[in-house]
């Protein structure tokens, strides 16, 4: 149930699309923005005037902050604190957080004020300039979208190299690093929930008249792409440790390149357009080349350390894809900021810093000092397969919140209101 309405063209310049978005180590496919409007003429027979206004108040004020901080939201900038002390990206998070307990109301045990609104989002992804549906699932889902986004446009400015203290080489703190995987957690979560406990809600025909940004496909990409960037982040961490086996990275390796192989296959065939869902696609492509270049690497580090002619030869077949698929990456990640809105590389750090240094180097000296020891046809023609790890970072555990307790004092009200009114009035 619910009515839709999509415009196909953008026509007022509510979508606005930065030229440039910076610096990218987290790519965010821009920020869906709400729309005004009016509880009051869809509600105001159903509902007393504070609820009313509570609605309008909660969601109004994500309607401001998210018109004037969106389109700037998704460049990287360190965002400047504001009166209240906090960030941009916490407010306008703070206040989705808030509004969610109220709108859920709207939906409790099935009610018909479900469909009594109109909700109206300007999308990112979609050919259609804005999805205006009348379903209030629709509002939670676009929500809980945009609670993922901000999530990763907070991981994106956290996993930004900074100037250290000392003059050395820009990084990224330990603090950072451990900060932006339970972030990518929390996105994950977030979308997890959506695609678990928001879409069943929706009937078949609504969930066909969401816009691609909603697909159940873009939000499961979504999801496995925080999870994916949470292990390239465990993976830089366990190169940096001493403890931390060759066994240890290629697993992490291994299992990242499952990660952004799903991500791919989620997204692959959606029509994803505007700019971002393009650009959507290529960060994802970029960044399986990137975790398969890791994992064939150690794959190959590890063979290596057999006796065999035959594991040599293994792996010096690893090594060699490594190589590959680096340069594969390379081209890939220049395609991804070549694609408008026009993106930038932070200063290497981290998995790729070190790969980027090792992959030429060891494939080179590998390969050079088994050419003399066994023939090219002795080489293996393809890449040995890579082990199959289960995954092991999960999304965390969100649940829609319970409805605000003002509910439970509207029923009653109106319950009153019922019992008082004159026999014949009642309908």
């Amino acid at each position: 149930m619910g009515c839709f309405l999509s415009t196909s063209k953008d026509t007022g310049g509510n979508r606005r699309r930065p030229g440039n978005i910076g610096e990218v180590s987290v790519y965010v496919p821009g920020l869906r923005i709400p729309k005004p409007v009016d509880f009051s003429q869809s509600l105001g027979d159903n509902l007393s005037k504070n609820m009313v206004e509570r609605l309008s108040a909660l969601r109004t004020r994500i309607v401001v902050m998210a018109a004037q901080e969106g389109p700037t939201i998704t460049r990287t900038r360190r965002k400047s604190a504001t009166q209240h002390g906090g960030s941009t990206l916490a407010d306008l998070h703070q206040a989705l957080e808030d509004y969610l307990p109220v709108l859920l109301g709207l939906v409790k045990d099935g009610s018909q004020l479900q469909y009594k609104v109109q909700f109206v989002w300007v999308n990112q992804e979609d050919e259609a300039e804005e999805t205006a549906i009348a379903n209030a699932w629709y509002e939670v889902l676009s929500v809980l979208h945009l609670m993922a986004m901000l999530s990763l446009s907070q991981a994106n400015l956290l996993l930004l190299p900074r100037t250290s203290a000392d003059g050395y080489q820009p990084k990224v703190s330990e603090e950072s690093r451990r900060a932006s995987v339970d972030i990518f957690l929390k996105a994950a979560g977030y979308l997890d929930c959506a695609v678990r406990h928001v879409l069943p809600q929706m009937s078949p025909e609504l969930r066909r008249e969401l816009p691609v940004d909603l697909a159940e496909g873009d939000l499961r990409a979504l999801c496995l792409q925080a999870l994916g960037q949470g292990v390239d982040i465990q993976l830089g961490m366990a190169i940096d440790s001493t403890k931390a086996t060759l066994a240890v990275k290629r697993r992490l390796a291994c299992e990242m390149v499952k990660y952004w192989q799903q991500a791919q296959d989620n997204i692959m065939n959606l029509p994803l357009a505007n700019g971002w869902g393009e650009k959507h696609k290529l960060f994802v492509k970029w960044k399986y080349f990137e975790a398969k270049a890791a994992a064939y690497y150690y794959h190959g580090l590890i063979l290596d350390e057999g006796n065999t002619e035959k594991f040599h030869g293994m792996a010096v077949a690893a090594l060699q894809a490594a190589d590959e698929y680096f340069k594969e990456s390379k081209k890939a990640c220049e395609a991804f900021n070549a694609a408008p809105p026009l993106s930038r590389n932070p200063p290497l750090w981290g998995t790729m810093k070190y790969l980027s240094e090792k992959i030429p180097k060891d494939t080179s000296s590998k390969v050079r000092i088994n050419r003399d020891l066994y023939s090219y046809e002795k080489i293996m023609e393809t890449a040995p397969t890579l082990p199959d790890f289960a995954l092991a970072l999960k999304p965390d555990e969100f649940q829609l919140p319970p409805v605000h307790p003002s509910w439970t004092d509207e029923n009653m009200n109106r319950g009153q209101a019922g019992a008082n009114q004159p026999e014949g009035d009642r309908g």
